[in-house]
C-alpha cells in the first residue's frame, strides 16, 4: 500500500533496535514500542517505510513478541523486487521506521470459547503469531495440551528453534498444567533429527502421521486449529477440517478453527 505522506496521527516514528538473520532470506527484527500500542497474542501491525520519491510503502507482519514485551519483534522472509522488503533490506539497527499505532488480527486463542487441545499449524514465517500466543499464560492455561508445527522447505529454515525446544523442555509458567509438543516437517530435506518429519502439513494430516507423531487425536470435540502461512496450504487444510466435522469460527458463531494468510 502506497501513500503519500504518514499519518502522524495513526502512526509513530520507531527505531529498530535489533535485527537477526536466520537463513538466507529469513530474519527477524525489532523495533522500539510505541507507547500506546496495544495487542492481543496473534495480533499485526503495519509497518511503514519512505521510498525514494516520498512515497510511503506498507505492510503488514505478525507479532512475534509477547503483549508484554518493551519491544515489537517480526519474522520476515525478504521478497525478491518486493517494494516493503527491498527497502527493509537497506535498513540498519539504529534506522528508523514507522509504526501504526492500532493493532489488526483475529487469529487469537480467545476467539475460541471450548475445548482441550490447541493446534497451531504454520508455514513458513506462518510460525511468527504463534510464537507471541505460546509466550501468553493465559494460553497454557485454557488448554490441556499445545501442538507447535511448523513446516519448512529446508531443515536451516527451522527459526526459533533454540527457544521453542527450550519452551517444550522448561514450560515457562510452571503454575499452569498444559503441555507443549513441538512438530517441525521439512518438505524438501530429510531430517537428521529423530523427532523431526519430513512433508507437508496436510499430507501427514490424511496419512495419520501428525497425529500419531503427536499421540493425539484432531477431531471436533477437543481439538481447536490455527492455520497461518501458505494459503494454499491453509485452503487444503481447511477441506481436511470440513471433512472432520470443523468449522471455521464466526463473529456469532463457535467453530473449531480460525486463519491467517500470509501472501
Amino acid at each position: 500500500m502506497l501513500s503519500a505522506a504518514p499519518p502522524t496521527d495513526k502512526a509513530s516514528l520507531e527505531t529498530i533496535s535489533a535485527i537477526r538473520p536466520w537463513a538466507e532470506g529469513l530474519y527477524s527484527f525489532k523495533t522500539s514500542r510505541p507507547t500506546e500500542f496495544r495487542f492481543t497474542a496473534g495480533q499485526y501491525a503495519r509497518l511503514g517505510l519512505q521510498d525514494a520519491a516520498g512515497n510511503m510503502v506498507w505492510r503488514a507482519y505478525s507479532i512475534v513478541s509477547p503483549p508484554q514485551a518493551n519491544e515489537l519483534e517480526y519474522y520476515v522472509i525478504d521478497v525478491p523486487n518486493g517494494l516493503f522488503t527491498g527497502l527493509l533490506r537497506q535498513k540498519r539497527e539504529g534506522d528508523s521506521i514507522w509504526v501504526e499505532k492500532q493493532s489488526y488480527g483475529f487469529m487469537t486463542a480467545e476467539r475460541f470459547t471450548d475445548g482441550d487441545d490447541l493446534w497451531m499449524l504454520s508455514t513458513g514465517t506462518g510460525l511468527g503469531p504463534f510464537v507471541s500466543i505460546l509466550q501468553e499464560p493465559s494460553t497454557w492455561q485454557r488448554f490441556r495440551s499445545l501442538i507447535l508445527v511448523h513446516s519448512v522447505r529446508r531443515a536451516n529454515e527451522f527459526a526459533y528453534d533454540e527457544f521453542l525446544r527450550k519452551l517444550k523442555s522448561q514450560t515457562p509458567f510452571s503454575t499452569l498444567p498444559a503441555q507443549l509438543h513441538l512438530v517441525q516437517t521439512a518438505t524438501r530435506d530429510v531430517p537428521e533429527a529423530s523427532d523431526r518429519l519430513q512433508g507437508r502439513i496436510t499430507t501427514l494430516l490424511l496419512d495419520g502421521e501428525l497425529e500419531r507423531h503427536v499421540g493425539l487425536s484432531l477431531q471436533p470435540e477437543t481439538a481447536r486449529v490455527m492455520l497461518c502461512g501458505n494459503p494454499q496450504m491453509i485452503e487444503d487444510t481447511r477441506k481436511i477440517l470440513h471433512d472432520r466435522g470443523m468449522r471455521p469460527v464466526r463473529r456469532a458463531l463457535p467453530g473449531q478453527f480460525v486463519t491467517e494468510n500470509y501472501w
